[in-house]
């Protein structure tokens, strides 16, 4: 087995708590392979204001993905590359969400839109990225510079349904898979987690079978597919599980620093 030169892991559901917090452990876990010279970074389906709080913790100094990889930006905030989701795939995937009768959300790279303010998941979406969003009629949702529009429901069986649903309807326009039980996020096309741990090695001249990645959802598998080694958390599904080299512990039990122990042990 190569040797790992770089990790690159997801946030939510892996990098921290179900209460969204980085525990000391995870975060000497990351200093650690610092001081062996291991790069490490993050991806997530948070848009880039959500992220940025994970970087003076973690002393993170490469690029780091937003949207699901589609966008990236450094750890000072700066938007280094932003893409956005197409005009008719924006018409498609709302047209459907309103339909099921699904909460929506739209994500430009610094604003947050939503069409009630007082809902569970804002506040818990509030507390998750430290950002206030912006309440806004139906009429005055924007079509264009969306880079993630989000649905969101209580009802997770409704949500796994729509998820076929809306890959069918947009078909190549946009990507659409759920980050949670409880957000179905559709994003650019042809860019998920994969691609970006496909530039985030070729960024640092890494050759992908040193790459190590580590996730627990369905939209996570695009980068277990590209690194030379997957880790699952233990709180991921079964059909995650399978498609990893290695299942950790959860992110309640600091799964991510059992995965870079692992690394680190192979090293």
């Amino acid at each position: 087995m190569s040797p790992v030169r770089l990790v690159v892991s997801d946030v939510d559901g892996t990098l921290v708590t179900r209460d969204k917090q980085l525990t000391p452990g995870v975060i000497a876990a990351v200093h650690r392979l610092h001081t062996r010279g291991i790069a490490f970074t993050v991806v997530s389906s948070r848009p880039p204001f959500g992220i940025r709080m994970l970087s003076a913790p973690l002393k993170l100094m490469l690029p780091m993905g937003a949207f699901n990889g589609s966008t990236l930006f450094s750890p000072d905030g700066s938007i280094i590359e932003n893409h956005t989701i197409p005009h008719d795939a924006v018409d498609v995937a709302l047209d459907l969400l309103n339909e099921r009768g699904v909460e929506i959300w739209l994500f430009t790279a610094e604003r947050w839109l939503v069409r009630r303010g007082d809902t569970p998941y804002v506040a818990r979406e509030r507390h998750t990225i430290d950002f206030e969003p912006e309440v806004v009629d139906d009429n005055a949702l924007p079509r264009d510079g969306i880079c993630k529009i989000v649905g969101v429901s209580e009802d997770f069986e409704l949500l796994a349904a729509c998820e076929p649903d809306l890959k069918a309807a947009l078909g190549k326009a946009a990507h659409a898979a759920r980050s949670q039980n409880y957000y179905l996020d559709v994003t650019p096309p042809s860019l998920d987690k994969g691609t970006f741990v496909e530039e985030s090695a070729a960024r640092l001249g890494i050759p992908l079978k040193e790459v190590a990645v580590i996730g627990d959802m369905a939209n996570d598998l695009p980068m277990f597919l590209k690194g030379g080694i997957s880790f699952a958390m233990g709180n991921a599904s079964d059909a995650v599980k399978k498609r990893a080299t290695y299942t950790t512990s959860s992110n309640e039990e600091d799964g991510v620093a059992s995965a870079i122990d692992k690394i680190l042990a192979l090293a």
